[in-house]
């Protein structure tokens, strides 16, 4: 009886329609869940490609990432991001990859009317000649359905996108409204993809300008952190591995452990102008030092660049040339004077020869005559030994004798050192090698020894003696070099000045007696001669200066 009742139950409902209705009610329920998802993976989409703004992704590779989960969203059997570039419209992304590109879209094709639409537009059963690409797949040549959407950027068109599906009439409203929003997107994207773009390549271009700098150069901040630099460091700093590690620009540049003395930080920052500075360190080298105020957004000094330029050399090849001018000026006016004094002095020597012949031999009257005669030639002498001087830049490099090169210094300063009631004492080697010399700069160098010695005995009391000495010097090696040595007992140097006496423009002398030039030229010479200058040193007892020259091959010591 139940059974029959269930039976008579189930008639009544379907001619009732209860069974239809529920059917309705869950085809309904299961095209909203549908819908749910596919409005879900539409706004993962979007979602995914907002985060792409910030990842540094090719176009490419966005168009690749969105067609992996546009199909899950909307009928997508091809997906295409047309650019314009120099007025003309390309396919700068394709997907899938058996599609391949044709090259530019012919101008009067349906896309370039598209170009600018500020709404999608669907277009059907269209050819792949159309959008101007080709396939490998068995779409037989056509789409089926094609969404096209405009990019506008800043309010102009940049490009298309193309979205296609195989089935005819296959996109709803909701569908192609959410392709213009994907191609909003994608447009959001390919700016801030530009603009990352150009933000890179203007840090690059910094970058690398930054780098390519030889001398140290690094950005600090006002507490002497180093906060961006170029690795590059000074030589005599270099060989210091904590040095290279350290955060403070005075530890990694300069070597030290507190702030320079030199430092014009606090300059920069009170005055909010770029500062220079040069200066010498003890080790002889001479550098020059920038600060560059660097601003904020609120015109604060955030930083301060700080860039060191090694300016020994060029210092040195400008001194050079300084003293080569001054010489230059004092060798023409000197070549005057010679020449006139040489005339009367021809003719005073030449009257007193011919007085002499007349004179009885062993008079007083030739006795003098004498006299007149020696001291003639011997002014003479001095006379074309500064004319020779003034001339040197005319004479190359030749086998020279130091020997005789100190005997024409001697005779152009003897009398000013004598004057000073000094004592001259010679000790020179006998059969000394000749060496490959500008014989004319050696005679500069040693003047310059001698006037040196002079000056440093000018208050001495007691003995006052200069003692001129040559030698030769063997190394271990079997190289040999000739040393001219000028010493004096005068008041010497002191200990921490001895680096820096070959400075340019360091002196001890008051201005009219030196400029500080006289040493540093002299090096330079010495170091161009492949030598060097030796300095010893004991304040109170003296000094000595040796010029250290090479003797080299046997055609030298000819």
């Amino acid at each position: 009886m139940t059974e029959t009742f269930n039976k008579k139950k189930r008639l009544i409902e379907n001619l009732t329609g209860v069974n239809s209705s529920k059917l309705n009610y869950y085809v309904e329920l299961k095209k909203r869940n549908e819908e749910v998802v596919k409005q879900n993976n539409r706004l993962e989409i979007i979602n995914q490609l907002v985060r792409d703004i910030n990842i540094d992704m090719t176009i490419k590779d966005i168009i690749k990432r969105v067609y992996s989960k546009l199909p899950l969203a909307i009928p997508c059997d091809f997906l295409g991001l047309v650019l314009n570039e120099e007025d003309q419209l390309y396919i700068k992304a394709i997907m899938p990859p058996t599609f391949e590109c044709k090259g530019t879209i012919p101008l009067g094709t349906f896309l370039w009317q598209c170009f600018g639409h500020d709404q999608a537009q669907i277009f059907e059963n269209v050819s792949f000649n159309d959008i101007h690409v080709s396939n490998k797949t068995n779409l037989a040549g056509r789409i089926g359905s094609l969404a096209v959407a405009s990019l506008i950027i800043k309010g102009k068109a940049q490009g298309i996108l193309l979205v296609g599906s195989k089935k005819s009439s296959a996109y709803t409203h909701s569908e192609l409204v959410f392709v213009q929003q994907l191609a909003d997107q994608l447009a959001i994207c390919i700016l801030n993809s530009s603009l990352y773009k150009q933000v890179h390549r203007a840090k690059s271009e910094w970058e690398t300008t930054f780098n390519a700098v030889t001398e140290p150069m690094v950005l600090i901040d006002r507490n002497f952190n180093i906060v961006r630099s170029n690795n590059r460091s000074l030589i005599e700093y270099d060989s210091c591995e904590e040095n290279k590690e350290a955060q403070k620009c005075y530890q990694r540049i300069w070597g030290q452990d507190r702030k320079c003395d030199e430092c014009l930080m606090d300059e920069t920052v009170e005055t909010r102008k770029p500062a220079y500075r040069r200066f010498a360190t003890d080790t002889g080298k001479i550098y020059d030092t920038f600060y560059y105020p660097v601003f904020n957004e609120q015109d604060q000094i955030a930083g301060i660049i700080h860039h060191v330029k090694d300016v020994t050399k060029k210092t040195k090849m400008e001194v050079q040339l300084m003293q080569s001018a001054k010489l230059a000026a004092i060798g023409e006016m000197s070549a005057g004077v010679a020449h006139e004094l040489n005339n009367p002095m021809t003719v005073i020597i030449g009257t007193a020869q011919m007085m002499q012949r007349e004179a009885n031999e062993g008079s007083p009257e030739s006795e003098f005559l004498n006299d007149i005669i020696h001291c003639g030639l011997r002014c003479k002498k001095i006379i074309q030994n500064l004319l020779t001087f003034s001339r040197q830049d005319e004479y190359p490099f030749a086998p020279t004798d130091i020997n005789e090169e100190l005997d024409r210094v001697l005779s152009l300063v003897s009398y000013q050192i004598n004057k000073n009631e000094t004592q001259i004492v010679h000790n020179l080697a006998p059969d000394l090698p000749k060496v490959n010399a500008n014989g004319h700069q050696i005679q500069q160098v040693l003047i310059n020894f001698l006037l040196n010695a002079r000056d440093a005995l000018e208050d001495q009391a007691g003995e006052k003696i200069i003692e001129i000495s040559t030698s030769v010097r063997e190394n271990g090696d079997g190289k040999k070099w000739l040393l001219a040595t000028v010493r004096d007992n005068g008041i010497g140097i002191e200990q921490e000045n001895l680096l820096k006496i070959f400075n340019p423009f360091y002196t001890s002398k008051n201005s009219i007696k030196g400029n500080g030039l006289g040493l540093s030229v002299s090096l330079g010479i010495a170091e161009a001669h492949e030598g060097t200058i030796e300095v010893e040193s004991v304040p109170g007892a003296g000094s000595s200066f040796t010029l250290v020259l090479p003797v080299g091959t046997e055609t030298d010591e000819c």
